[in-house]
């Protein structure tokens, strides 16, 4: 965890407590029952998010997050076999279990992915036409996000675009958020991740914001849609 103090856009957002690594070994451990935890809760986020991002036939995509691969998977089927889609997982078993989704589909072909740190992508200088996150953004320390989204960026080409679904400090401070961040404060082997802002990260990187909503999970969420300036 890095020692530098919370962001100016981020007032109020808390530290994240467990190292990359306590990460890592969480998402191996639950892999095998991840869908049976989330899928359910967090299919209509991520396909709102889908529809913000509207990868076409052709283009290059990248998941951060990839988890086990069904966003993958509907991202391979939307840029065609004329498109390739990337991931990057910081979890080995979520990238074992991404490859046996998508083979099972038979996508393997149109993706390629990578083990390793959000904070240091192996892609290319303006490689990619657009970039998802969902639900993982919040999972970084406040002084990496703007790391991670630095990184993403390099790798947008000019008028590329990147969607970030995210637990959102916006909206209604309510119980149900004080409880999310109790939990996270004195449990956080069990609530690894915390509300961000996340349309205020992506605007502090320069991105421009062309759809944003705040949708409600049992906790708010933050579906942002911006692009990289340029052409």
């Amino acid at each position: 965890m890095s020692d530098s103090s919370s962001l100016d856009y981020e007032p109020g957002v808390l530290r994240v407590l467990q190292t990359k690594s306590e990460t890592k070994a969480f998402y191996d451990k639950i892999a095998k029952v991840y869908d049976l935890l989330a899928e359910h809760s967090e299919r209509p986020m991520r396909e709102a998010g889908l529809r913000l991002l509207a990868a076409a036939p052709g283009e290059h995509v990248l998941e951060i997050g990839f988890g086990t691969g069904h966003i993958l998977a509907e991202l391979a089927d939307a840029v065609g076999p004329s498109g390739k889609v990337f991931g990057i997982d910081i979890s080995e078993n979520m990238l074992a279990h991404a490859k046996e989704l998508l083979g099972g589909k038979g996508l393997l072909d149109r993706v390629s992915l990578d083990c390793g740190d959000a904070e240091r992508l192996p892609y290319g200088d303006e490689s990619m036409d657009g970039i998802f996150m969902c639900f993982i953004l919040e999972l970084f320390d406040t002084p990496d996000i703007p790391k991670v989204l630095a990184e993403c960026k390099r790798v947008l080409r000019p008028g590329g675009r990147i969607v970030v679904v995210a637990v959102s400090k916006e909206g209604k401070d309510g119980f149900i958020v004080h409880a999310f961040e109790w939990t996270h404060r004195h449990f956080p082997n069990l609530m690894d991740c915390r509300p961000i802002y996340a349309r205020r990260a992506l605007e502090a990187m320069g991105f421009v914001i062309e759809g944003s909503l705040t949708e409600s999970m049992w906790v708010p969420v933050e579906i942002v849609g911006a692009m990289k300036p340029g052409s």
